[in-house]
């Protein structure tokens, strides 16, 4: 049961119109009354006696007996109240009992005698409207102080009491979603999400990997957003504001929305604490150590590589590390998903973009993220971004599956370790964001995965047999389920890539083996190939002929080095593909 507290008006005969009347977005089926401050206000919907203006003058008479100076410009509090669609259809009492708790629990009417004058409208099977004047019948104004946080908490209370679907509780990080006038116009023009989610989106984007407050705004430029900079007297920037250039208000304006409008995390103080360096990592004089400098990136491949390579170190410290740390690498975990989305081949472009727009959610919590210590996975999304597009064939499919593969992993890391600390909401948006990388992997890994399963054909009898034992050997408890997968062929040619590579492949399927739980994986062989070809440092595509002929001539760079953790307490609460 969803809550929502509008914005206050000053027109109440206005909102009466829209209440009672035909609807502008969604049809009003017999708008009629079901509560009221007394209990007894007539009803215009019901009575062809009474009109709205009738009803408008009873709620606002507390208005009239003010002087004119003292009445409050924006008297009109109006609240929505949702029900799931799942919800049974709920009777005119329940919803009448329902406005009563909200306007107690508000401070609207908190039941001492004296509170304001409101009335509760149906119009719709699954939801009602509130309308209340915020003036108290002994001229007082009511505290009303964060009612959208006392109104979510009773819905908690009404949902458990009434059987009803269960909103998971938020925890005030969430970023601000768009209102309703917002979602109307973008039905109005044809746009798929509404202008401030667009926005988030692809500010989101732009800040995913960046270094500096010039490659930033020159990422916005490139999007095509409108910017407006607030500069200080002394030069210095304060913030900012984007707009679409095609959104625009009555006057024909652009629309702007600040940073910190669109998520908490995207105002200019909290983006440039990603460009920050942990204070521990400074020496006694005061300078930074110098870090590593990694190779330059020559493709999406081995951007891909690469990435793979830093979110396996970030599933060490999310399970292992402290709070602080750990929350930098979940934040760090959209930009590599923001990268992801923004670099993907079309056939898997849809569902990466929707992981990323909901595992926005799950990069905030009340835990602080310490910046600094996510600088390995901020620099593979760098990598991915600057790599460009990669194709959905050839190495480039294939590291891109394996990534997929590790980033799934990583929401899953994320939403278990938000669940142990009851971030509900949190937890939900990383298993949510699970769902579409696994979708994701099914589009990217069909092809590399075939390449695979006809080398695997393509082995002698005796050499599939030797596979087959050392199989037994290591997992004697998964081995036949194993061996009966259609990816079994693929991964009897990983386990002879890794022998021919020099590597022992009972120690490396062993190690592969103990890095999750995979008694609730729908391929455990699909699993295990990527683990043993990135462990071996293996190209994620080999070079057999079909690959060859797959790849054609583009040439990726050689692997990463790669070093993973020993273990992972990672467990997946859901099926895995």
């Amino acid at each position: 049961m969803i809550p929502r507290i509008h914005q206050q008006g000053s027109n109440t005969l206005g909102l009466l119109h829209y209440l009672y009347g035909k609807g502008t977005h969604e049809e009003h089926i017999d708008p009629h009354l079901v509560a009221s401050f007394d209990g007894m206000a007539s009803d215009p919907g019901r009575d062809p006696s009474v009109t709205k203006k009738d009803l408008q003058h009873l709620l606002d008479h507390p208005l009239s007996l003010l002087d004119a100076g003292q009445r409050p410009d924006k008297h009109v509090w109006h609240c929505s109240v949702r029900a799931a669609p799942d919800d049974p259809i709920l009777s005119d009492e329940q919803w009448g009992d329902i406005a009563r708790r909200m306007v107690a629990a508000t401070g609207i009417d908190p039941g001492d005698g004296a509170g304001c004058r409101w009335a509760a409208v149906r119009h719709a099977d699954d939801h009602i409207h509130i309308i209340a004047t915020l003036i108290r019948e002994d001229g007082r104004r009511p505290n009303h102080h964060r009612s959208g946080k006392r109104a979510q908490a009773e819905c908690r209370l009404i949902e458990k009491e009434l059987g009803l679907h269960q909103v998971a509780p938020g925890d005030g990080t969430a970023a601000k979603r768009a209102t309703s006038a917002e979602r109307h116009k973008a039905e109005r023009t044809g746009r798929e999400r509404p202008a401030r989610e667009e926005l988030r989106e692809t500010v989101r984007r732009a800040v995913a990997g960046a270094t500096s407050e010039e490659e930033f705004f020159d990422r916005l430029v490139a999007a095509g957003l409108l910017i407006r900079k607030r500069i200080a007297p002394s030069g210095d920037l304060l913030g900012y504001k984007v707009a679409l250039p095609d959104d625009r208000n009555g006057e024909k304006e652009p629309v702007f929305y600040a940073g910190s409008t669109l998520a908490p995390d995207l105002s200019l103080p909290r983006i440039r604490e990603r460009w920050t360096l942990p204070s521990e990592a400074a020496s006694a004089d005061g300078s930074r150590p110098e870090q590593p400098v990694l190779p330059d990136v020559t493709g999406p491949a081995f951007a891909r590589r690469r990435a793979s390579a830093a979110t396996w170190q970030a599933l060490l410290i999310i399970d292992h590390g402290d709070d602080g740390a750990a929350a930098a690498q979940i934040a760090a975990a959209g930009e590599i998903l923001d990268a992801l989305a923004k670099t993907s081949a079309a056939h898997t472009r849809k569902e990466l973009r929707e992981a990323a727009f909901v595992f926005e959610r799950a990069s905030r919590s009340h835990i602080r993220a310490v910046r600094g210590h996510d600088r390995a996975l901020r620099q593979a999304a760098r990598d991915l971004v600057h790599s460009g597009p990669a194709l959905g064939r050839g190495e480039d499919g294939a590291t891109t599956a394996m990534l997929i593969d590790m980033a799934f992993f990583l929401a899953i890391a994320a939403a278990n370790w938000h669940a142990r600390r009851n971030y509900s909401q949190q937890a939900a948006a990383a298993q949510q964001a699970a769902e579409h990388l696994s979708a994701a992997y099914q589009a990217a890994a069909a092809q590399p995965m075939a390449v695979l399963r006809q080398q695997g054909k393509r082995l002698a009898p005796r050499v599939r047999q030797r596979h087959a034992a050392l199989l037994q050997q290591v997992l004697p408890e998964m081995a036949e389920r194993i061996r009966a997968e259609a990816g079994w062929a693929a991964l009897a040619a990983t386990l002879d890539d890794v022998r021919k590579a020099g590597h022992d492949p009972a120690v490396l399927l062993a190690d592969a083996a103990r890095r999750r739980e995979l008694d609730t994986a729908d391929s455990i062989s699909d699993v295990l190939v990527w683990r043993l070809r990135r462990s071996a440092h293996l190209p994620a595509l080999p070079a057999s002929p079909d690959a060859t002929a797959t790849m054609g001539t583009r040439r990726t760079a050689p692997p990463a080095p790669v070093t993973q953790p020993a273990t992972s307490a990672v467990t997946d609460p859901s099926r895995r593909r």
